[in-house]
């Protein structure tokens, strides 16, 4: 009885002190949880972004004080830009500042349609924010930053470019694992089918598994330090801010800023004036546009005239208006689309001229097929009444000479139209180094018929020289049968 009674007392105490936290969980797990709300990261987006990141990397590098400094002194300077594009200093730092702003418009317009997923209304907006600094220098947001906030993002950047290029490798190194596994796998399960044994490769499958494991840390160790977990917020102001950055740079540099609306641009001392290329007596507020982009081509040998500033209309829109200048002039062959081509035949002919000897009749017969009908009836006019004669040397030296002089200031044009196609080639990938080559340095703006002349004449001095070579090896190598076919004849003599 004593017992029974010990254990009612048990179960009344158990079962109020069930009740006791019964009554303290059971209003929190009923009570409306608070709304939490988790900021969408960009994903896989971060490859991409981390291309715009690295473009404007390159962007900010090319607008240094040490490249801008290298673009008047020597960019611009190159003289086959002076021969065959233009010998207008202004319309060339014209081009190089278009450029530029068209770099940098392309990079613009990728971002605005990033800037849709984010969750700030400011950053919805960016593509109207831009157009309103961009024509009027208002900075609302205060996202224009000064060199030294500018660096620290740009080393930010950096390193996200750095680490989400890292993260693309490790992702297609656990691709290959995977696969690799998947395929060890299925091998091992016919091999037990077939033998009922557990004998085929377990170690390496063994081995995969590790490997395995360890890649999807790596993976998931490197999403988090990268672009790949960040919000579209984080990564989109990166971006704008970096963006309204270059594009005050490009400005001071190139003498392009506003007053526009009562709203002057004004930028810090320490994004060195002392740089730009069009400084004005009052370095922080100047003219809209400066000379050189908005002037009117007049010919083919001076594409502008030299003139004042001009004010164009603002409802054209700052980048419309300083875009401009990269069209080609219908004289070009950027126009006529040969630039590319001209260029992959000037790197034959120079190879060609470098080894005369060994250029065939086959490979002869290739280059003439690469060859244009303005070219080939060029070519035709200046080799009427050459004779079929070519053994001078002292005249195959000549044109070795002035071969190597043209082709001294033609060929780097025509290796700089090849770097800068292939960095905008589809099959590039977005993280690749960039160099500082500027379509001015390339074939694109340069005068046809200018580029013609000098094809041509490279095409004259080429035939001429493989002739003389070919001449050369006939007769040494008739003077070398002749003297074995004497040698043989006193030998015979001998021998009778």
């Amino acid at each position: 009885m004593a017992l029974e009674t010990w254990l009612v007392k048990v179960k009344k105490t158990i079962s109020s002190s069930f009740d006791t936290v019964r009554s303290a969980t059971v209003p929190k797990a009923a009570a409306k949880p608070a709304l939490v709300i988790k900021k969408s990261s960009v994903g896989v987006l971060a490859f991409e972004i981390a291309g715009f990141m690295a473009k404007l990397l390159h962007l900010w590098q090319s607008l240094s004080d040490k490249s801008i400094t290298r673009l008047r002194n020597e960019s611009i300077s190159l003289e086959g830009v002076r021969k065959i594009v233009s010998n207008d200093e202004d319309f060339l730092l014209g081009l190089a500042c278009a450029e530029m702003v068209e770099n940098l418009r392309l990079v613009a317009k990728s971002v605005s349609r990033l800037s849709k997923k984010c969750e700030d209304s400011n950053l919805r907006s960016f593509d109207r924010c831009l157009e309103e600094f961009s024509n009027t220098g208002r900075d609302p947001h205060h996202w224009v930053l000064s060199w030294k906030e500018m660096e620290a993002k740009i080393k930010k950047m950096d390193h996200f470019v750095t680490i989400t290029a890292t993260l693309h490798r490790e992702m297609d190194e656990l691709l290959v694992v995977e696969n690799s596994l998947r395929k060890s796998q299925l091998l091992q399960s016919n091999k037990e089918r077939d033998l009922g044994s557990l004998t085929f490769k377990e170690q390496k499958i063994t081995e995969l598994q590790q490997k395995l494991l360890w890649q999807r840390q790596e993976v998931k160790y490197l999403k988090e330090r990268s672009l790949w977990g960040r919000s579209f917020d984080t990564a989109t102001l990166l971006l704008a801010k970096s963006i309204f950055t270059i594009l005050a740079r490009i400005k001071l540099v190139f003498g392009i800023a506003n007053t526009s609306h009562g709203h002057p641009i004004s930028l810090p001392r320490s994004l060195s004036a002392s740089a730009t290329v069009y400084p004005s007596e009052h370095p922080n507020t100047c003219n809209f546009v400066s000379g050189p982009l908005m002037k009117n081509p007049k010919s083919e040998d001076d594409h502008h005239q030299k003139g004042g500033t001009t004010n164009p209309d603002i409802d054209h829109g700052f980048f419309e208006v300083n875009s401009k200048p990269m069209k080609p002039p219908s004289s070009t062959l950027g126009a006529a689309a040969l630039s590319l081509h001209y260029a992959n035949l000037i790197i034959v002919i120079e190879k060609m001229i470098r080894s005369p000897q060994l250029v065939g009749i086959d490979a002869r017969d290739d280059l003439y097929s690469m060859l244009p009908i303005s070219i080939r009836s060029s070519l035709r006019a200046r080799l009427k009444g050459v004779g079929f004669s070519a053994s001078d040397p002292f005249l195959a030296g000549e044109w070795r000479d002035a071969l190597h002089k043209i082709l001294g200031w033609l060929s780097p044009l025509a290796h700089n139209m090849i770097k800068w196609q292939s960095e905008r080639s589809f099959e590039q990938q977005n993280l690749s180094p960039k160099t500082n080559v500027l379509l001015l340095q390339t074939l694109y703006f340069a005068n046809q018929e200018k580029a013609e002349a000098a094809i041509t004449e490279l095409l004259v001095g080429l035939n001429y020289i493989w002739r003389f070579e070919r001449e050369m090896n006939a007769k040494a190598l008739l003077e070398c049968t002749n003297f074995n076919g004497f040698l043989n004849s006193q030998n015979k003599i001998s021998s009778d």
